[in-house]
């Protein structure tokens, strides 16, 4: 049995307080129950987070160093067949050595879908 797929989402606004995005619901990231597969949320989270983390100049990093994720929690409590997930991720603690990051995905009505905090720290 092969699978295949492809994660796409879309960057709507970057500052150096948050992340907002969006990922389309494609047949390449429903699992077989036909909902998305909880490792693209996390993904997506994952993405946001650490864009956030990094500075809100893609080609430069906001820290001294580089971004090592050291946890991620998630709590997923909802999920969907299509339409689009959004992602926003807002700092909790934006430090020089530790950075925790905390990200709200939802779905179609504004539907929770994840309540994710990831957590970084920053070598040298």
């Amino acid at each position: 049995m092969k699978f295949q797929g492809e994660i796409e989402y879309t960057i709507t606004e970057h500052s150096s307080e948050h992340v907002l995005a969006e990922m389309p619901v494609r047949a390449g990231i429903l699992n077989l129950d036909g909902v998305v597969n909880h490792g693209a949320i996390l993904w997506f989270a994952d993405a946001c987070a650490t864009l956030l983390a990094h500075g809100e100049d893609e080609s430069t990093t906001a820290v001294e160093g580089f971004l090592t994720g050291i946890s991620i929690n998630a709590d997923i409590v909802g999920n969907q067949r299509d339409g689009v997930l959004r992602a926003l991720s807002k700092f909790i603690k934006n430090g020089s050595e530790l950075n925790t990051v905390h990200t709200i995905i939802t779905g179609t009505d504004e539907m929770l879908i994840a309540d994710i905090t990831t957590r970084y720290i920053v070598s040298k």
